[in-house]
């Protein structure tokens, strides 16, 4: 019999469910569920959560939980993050969610957040000896880890996420001024803590538009991960990919191979960060990862589900 683990990621835009063969090993990935909630839209400080996200956060939590009982599944971890732990009705949500489907949302903090992604990330990288830095580009907040020898040693939750940059700002220069601010703030950060990037250091991304950027450049029309984790892209061919959806409408962008529908106006917020991130710290490739929070919550344990 089959001994089975599950793990929700629960994140301001993307949703994603994991079932997987609990092994003494790790885990062996069963199936693996996606849905582009966008659970932070139309946020607002006064009201949290918009009523339609709300509405969309649960129904995707409900089609979790009718998946998650065809396969028997006892225990689970599912995690929500900057969209609910932002939220002034977050903790009304949590509980309609647990009274709903039995699925009890753990609301982590930003260190937390990036502790299991890392844990994520390193099962499924293909080189870990080093200096490595993660960089996890959400809906509302982007995680920035250093790690070596597979400790993390610098940890920056910043408050620059898509959904966030997309909704708060008008324009594209706005969100190249906030997101520059952002990552001054966060290299004086770096500089303080005597941490140092050194030279040989692998840059890796995780989360969305990292892993649109691996199926953008390979033109992929039906996501494979096995072809995305570990790709790594050149900084020039980012900025080739930039360049190339600015000068298309969200609905343009559409027509592009490997933009998955939910991402077309999001997807220039996550690129600022990516390249100023690796512009302001050296980097002229980024490696991507498939792996992070998912696999994370399903390593680091699992809770009861009722």
């Amino acid at each position: 019999m089959i001994n089975y683990c599950a793990s929700i990621d629960f994140g301001t835009n993307t949703a994603r469910l994991l079932i997987a063969e609990l092994l003494p090993a790790g885990i062996n990935s069963i199936r693996v569920e996606r849905e582009v909630v966008r659970l932070g839209g139309g946020f607002t400080d006064q009201y949290g959560l918009s009523a339609d996200a709300w509405d969309r956060g649960l129904a995707c939590l409900h089609r979790f939980s009718e998946i998650l009982s065809g396969y028997s599944v006892k225990n689970i971890r599912a995690s929500a993050t900057s969209a609910v732990r932002d939220a002034v009705n977050g903790r009304a949500f949590v509980d309609k969610v647990f009274q709903d489907t039995g699925i009890n949302l753990e609301v982590i903090d930003g260190n937390m957040e990036a502790e299991l992604t890392l844990l994520g990330v390193l099962s499924g990288l293909d080189s870990k000896s080093g200096t490595l830095v993660m960089l996890d580009v959400g809906g509302g907040s982007t995680e920035f880890t250093i790690a070596t020898n597979e400790n993390p040693v610098f940890i920056k939750s910043m408050p620059i996420g898509v959904v966030r940059l997309t909704e708060g700002f008008s324009t594209m220069i706005e969100m190249v001024e906030r997101v520059r601010t952002v990552i001054d703030q966060l290299e004086n950060e770096v500089s303080s803590a005597g941490v140092i990037v050194q030279e040989g250091s692998i840059l890796v991304g995780t989360a969305g538009t990292a892993t649109t950027i691996a199926t953008i450049k390979q033109e992929m029309e039906n996501y494979d991960y096995r072809k995305v984790n570990n790709f790594t892209v050149d900084r020039t061919d980012i900025d080739e990919i930039f360049q190339r959806l600015l000068k298309l409408s969200p609905q343009q962008r559409l027509s592009i191979k490997g933009l998955e529908k939910g991402r077309e106006d999001l997807i220039i917020a996550g690129l600022i960060i990516i390249t100023s991130v690796m512009d302001k710290f050296g980097f002229n490739r980024l490696k991507v990862s498939d792996f992070g929070l998912l696999e994370g919550l399903a390593l680091s344990g699992n809770n009861q589900i009722n």
